[in-house]
């Protein structure tokens, strides 16, 4: 088989698969195996484990008030550690090998340093490089802006770098080795018999991640499900690797054959409830709640309206990100000559538990079950939102194990 007609493979390596000389031996290691499968590798790796905080450290001791690209520049350096070691680890190993910096490739970004888009990715010098038999690792997390500073993607950017790498490559998969085996039908460390799945559809991943799962980053789940790429999450550290380890493959709804009506359960402790109580019941009222908060960038999720009887009034909740919490407190109160809300009540001590799965598009009474469970073990339903693949719940945080569970339980995902 020549090297142009080779297939390609994106191994991406998380901060703990990295995390020290040994670990990115075995890295190596790994990827020599599929070198000899027949693969042209591409490797992206993340920088080692806890380093990018402590940089950002630095960075925030230097000054509070710094310049987010010099930030960029400083954050990203972690990745081009980690990246040359790796490429040096594979050379030892008889794998030819060389690093490439996210502006080297180019990975061409926007320029919102901190946490930049992906445009545009040329493969063309890997490409050669793979044609001479060299493989490529690269410093995931980073990109090159229109005016040429280095940009970051955020954190949990090198998910989106193998994948946006992988759609470039037009690779076969994207392996993102992590620190657990697979996906779960939800938190092992909740529910022992939690279930890790064979296959999940993008869109029931791409829900997981943005409800609380931390496997995959939710914008490397989009990334995927947008260019199709098939992205397999697999542990770096038992030995094994390829089609035959036991990880979750994140695929195409089509390409599973056992649809089930629920794929997991997750849960967020990102959350905090705001009511604005005795809001007048007016047109327009929303937009003067809502709009304000949008432009001062602050996401609202879930949202509930109660009209008081005699149609004058209403109280209108909500929910943020625990991190938003305060910011959205200081715009209610900056907007309350438009608002004209009686006052606010608020709840931190809160969690948002989540069904999903992609059978409930064809069968219904899924929330019925939902509702049903939780009222059995005596939990209140703060809040409702629902999408065409799940079902999401506000209650009080001390009843969140519980919950998850019994819903776990009920949906029939406890394994033996």
């Amino acid at each position: 088989m020549s090297a142009a007609a080779k297939p390609r493979l994106v191994m991406k390596f998380g901060g703990t698969s990295v995390a020290g000389v040994e670990r990115i031996r075995n890295v190596a290691a790994l990827v020599k195996r599929e070198v000899e499968n027949g693969y042209d590798v591409a490797v992206v790796v993340s920088a080692m484990s806890g380093e990018t905080n402590k940089l950002v450290a630095l960075t925030r001791e230097m000054s509070p008030l710094h310049d987010a690209r010099e930030y960029d520049a400083i954050a990203s350096s972690g990745e081009n550690v980690t990246a040359g070691l790796t490429a040096i680890a594979l050379d030892t190993i008889g794998v030819p090998a060389r690093s490439w910096a996210g502006w080297q490739i180019p990975i061409k970004t926007d320029g919102v340093h901190g946490s930049a888009s992906i445009l545009d990715i040329d493969p063309k010098g890997i490409e050669d490089r793979f044609a001479q038999g060299t493989m490529a690792v690269v410093a995931g997390f980073q990109g090159i802006s229109p005016e040429g500073r280095i940009t970051t993607l955020g954190r949990g950017g090198s998910d989106t770098s193998a994948v946006a790498l992988a759609a470039a490559l037009k690779a076969e998969r994207c392996d993102i080795y992590t620190d657990v085996d697979g996906v779960y039908t939800t938190d092992p460390r909740i529910v022992e018999k939690a279930r890790k799945l064979d296959k999940i559809s993008y869109e029931e991943m791409l829900e997981m991640a943005s409800l609380g799962a931390k496997v995959l980053q939710t914008r490397s789940v989009e990334m995927a499900m947008i260019h199709r790429v098939k992205t397999q999450v697999l542990s770096s550290f038992d030995g094994q690797v390829g089609a035959d380890l036991p990880g979750t493959l994140v695929c195409d709804e089509d390409e599973i054959m056992e649809k089930r009506l629920v794929s997991g359960i997750a849960y967020s402790r990102d959350e905090a409830k705001i009511t604005l109580v005795k809001v007048p019941d007016r047109p327009g009222v929303a937009a003067a709640i809502f709009s304000p908060l949008a432009d001062a960038g602050i996401n609202v999720d879930m949202i509930v309206q109660n009209v008081s009887d005699d149609g004058k009034t209403t109280d209108m909740t909500f929910t943020t990100g625990k991190a938003d919490f305060e910011r959205a407190l200081k715009v209610l109160e900056d907007n309350l000559h438009d608002i004209r809300h009686e006052r606010v009540s608020t709840d931190t001590n809160v969690v948002k538990v989540s069904v999903i799965g992609v059978g409930m598009r064809t069968h219904a009474g899924v929330a019925q079950t939902m509702f049903k469970t939780l009222a059995e073990k005596g939990i209140n339903i703060q809040v409702i939102s629902t999408s065409e693949i799940k079902v999401s719940v506000l209650i009080a945080a001390e009843y969140t194990e519980l919950a998850v569970r019994a819903l776990h339980t009920a949906y029939g995902l406890d394994g033996p």
